[in-house]
């Protein structure tokens, strides 16, 4: 298993200074070049899509955009009804192909930016637009099981250069407030590496807490990088520093007394969480509300099939390398056909930073999942070759490297040797079948 980081050149010259247990460091001059890989989907690759016969659409779009630097060639617009939960097949795909025409090359993900339609047919909207509609990934029987994606699990940090998806997530939110609280969360996460706590739920529903057969493999693969807490209980309460919540129940009680870390994951395995207006079950919305920054919840009747919904390890793996939520969360569903993705999609809290620098030394801020090797790299140029001249073992969680400069190169970076996928016994296994 491997860290990748994010891609970011910063000259010595420049100081970042942040709340953090080490002294800054004096801005001084050099012509030193530190590079960090680039650990996921960058602003620039994100496409927003807004509707212009929404308003909140329009205006949440906007100001999604200027807030996270989106160029302005990124924002697509197209036109169809606003009100209603279900957009019909037809006119989805006259919809689709209108996008896929108006959609630079380079894009590799989309931020959908509006609440309604959430459905096609039977397929999620973020499905639909990420994987096209193909009625193989949705149920073709009561409680059957559907198409898996290319994207499940995989190391790629270019989703359609790759597999040709472009993973969608739901900007969601009933009014322009949430929707702005919304952003500004996922902006307050990036690089904070929060070491809160994660809970995960063993609920009294026997049918929604079929996730716990993931729980004990999650404990103890992220168990060193992150504080979890799995409990025997149908909610907590009055915790103030929860950072992941999974768990299994028609309606979550309790998550006013909650307080949610910026870049928090909840969500609740049940049949019609994804159904976000005028459901008889809790809707995933109700997590944003509570403070959330992302969460997942299904369209249509699922049955409780594990790997239609998040796999808990798999997508804090993926965080924890410093992904974007948008990119942790698909990855994590193996059958995400229709399955509902709500969130801030560029949310990156574990991404690595660069703390300060001056002509002697660098400071690094890196978080790991597990332990991991780094390999300080130089050359005199930026085109290479590069030669590896140290090397640095990371341990599960925050870590600070202190990099002394060399006199004799101006170009440095940070690399890591080809990772292995994360596998679980479990991922694909299916759960005894009960509509819910």
């Amino acid at each position: 298993m491997m860290t990748i980081l994010c891609s970011l050149s910063v000259r010595v010259a420049l100081i970042l200074s942040l709340s953090l247990p080490w002294p800054a460091l004096a801005t001084e001059t050099s012509n030193v070049v530190l590079t960090l890989p680039q650990t996921g989907i960058v602003p620039r690759e994100l496409a927003i899509v807004v509707n212009e016969e929404d308003p909140l659409s329009i205006k949440a779009g906007e100001y999604y955009r200027q807030k996270r630097n989106i160029p302005q060639e990124n924002l697509i617009r197209l036109r169809f009804p606003a009100q209603g939960n279900v957009l019909p097949r037809a006119r989805f795909e006259t919809l689709k192909a209108e996008l896929e025409k108006l959609t630079p090359a380079h894009i590799q993900a989309y931020a959908l930016a509006w609440t309604q339609p959430y459905r096609v047919d039977c397929m999620s909207i973020t499905s639909a637009i990420a994987l096209g509609f193909d009625e193989a990934y949705c149920s073709s029987s009561q409680c059957a099981s559907t198409k898996p994606s290319a994207y499940y699990n995989s190391p790629s940090l270019a989703p359609y250069s790759d597999h040709k998806i472009r993973p969608a997530m739901l900007l969601a939110g009933r009014t322009f407030k949430e929707v702005k609280e919304l952003i500004l969360r996922g902006l307050a996460s990036d690089s904070t590496y929060p070491i809160e706590t994660g809970y995960l739920l063993d609920t009294s529903d026997k049918a929604r807490r079929v996730r716990s057969v993931l729980y004990e493999e999650s404990m103890n693969t992220l168990g060193q990088a992150f504080h979890i807490q799995r409990i025997n209980a149908n909610s907590i309460q009055n915790k103030k520093d929860v950072l992941f919540y999974f768990t299994g129940l028609t309606h979550v009680p309790d998550l006013p007394s909650l307080r949610f870390l910026p870049g928090a994951i909840a969500d609740h395995l049940t049949s019609h969480g994804g159904t976000l207006i005028g459901s008889s079950q809790m809707s995933s919305l109700s997590w944003l509300e509570a403070g959330a920054t992302g969460s997942y919840g299904t369209v249509v009747e699922p049955c409780n099939h594990v790997p239609k919904f998040p796999h808990p390890g798999i997508a804090l793996w993926h965080y924890a390398l410093g992904e974007s939520l948008l990119e942790a969360y698909w990855k994590s569903v193996a059958w995400p056909g229709e399955g509902l993705f709500i969130g801030e999609p560029l949310a990156k809290p574990f991404a690595p930073k660069i703390v300060g620098m001056n002509h002697e030394r660098a400071l690094v801020h890196i978080f790991a999942p597990a332990s991991k090797t780094v390999f300080l790299e130089a050359s005199e140029a930026a085109i290479g070759p590069y030669h590896t001249i140290t090397s640095y073992q990371l341990n599960p969680g925050r870590n600070l490297l202190q990099i002394p400069l060399p006199k004799t190169a101006h170009m440095l970076r940070l690399a890591f040797k080809p990772h292995h996928e994360i596998t679980h016994s479990h991922v694909t296994r299916n759960a005894d079948e009960h509509r819910f």
